[in-house]
């Protein structure tokens, strides 16, 4: 990154530049959000959840954050993750880190109730929480407008 000095009248603006083949990773994650996340020892902590348990050995709940909203306005529910699990689905390869992140073929999502989910899985998976960590939840408007190249190349596999 650069910072280019600007004039007196100017002053707050800072200009970033990142040439990195990875900036995608810092628009990710200043624009999305997961419903867990790694704390900095690695520990597995709620995010856009506020706790998740599993029900048995191939099923895993989500109990939603209340009152988030995205930038535009909209509300963050289980609607959206549902979305977003959906489109992830599409993608072949949807973590540029490798497959290991992609969640069990035959994975399915259940709405229980506007802030409740449920994974249901085909077999176990003891990392299947971890991947949560690579799914991430844009609005419908990201969806809609880019989509990650969807509406441009008709394909998620980082033509973005």
């Amino acid at each position: 990154m650069t910072y280019k000095p600007t004039k007196h009248n100017d002053s707050g603006t800072i200009f970033v530049v990142d040439p990195s083949p990875l900036n995608w990773l810092s628009i990710l994650f200043n624009t999305m959000e997961e419903v867990i996340r790694a704390d900095r020892f690695g520990n597995i902590v709620p995010s856009l959840a506020q706790s998740y348990r599993w029900i048995d050995q191939k099923t895993v709940e989500f109990v939603l954050r209340r009152d988030v909203h995205y930038h535009n306005g909209e509300n963050f529910s289980a609607d959206i993750v549902k979305l977003n699990f959906r489109q992830t689905k599409r993608w072949i390869a949807p973590h540029p880190p490798g497959t290991w992140l992609n969640l069990p073929n035959g994975s399915e999502l259940e709405i229980i109730d506007d802030f409740t989910i449920r994974f249901h899985f085909p077999k176990p998976d003891g990392l299947a929480v971890a991947k949560m960590r690579a799914h991430h939840n844009a609005n419908h408007l990201f969806w809609q407008q880019i989509g990650f190249g969807y509406a441009k190349t008709g394909s998620g596999e980082g033509h973005w």
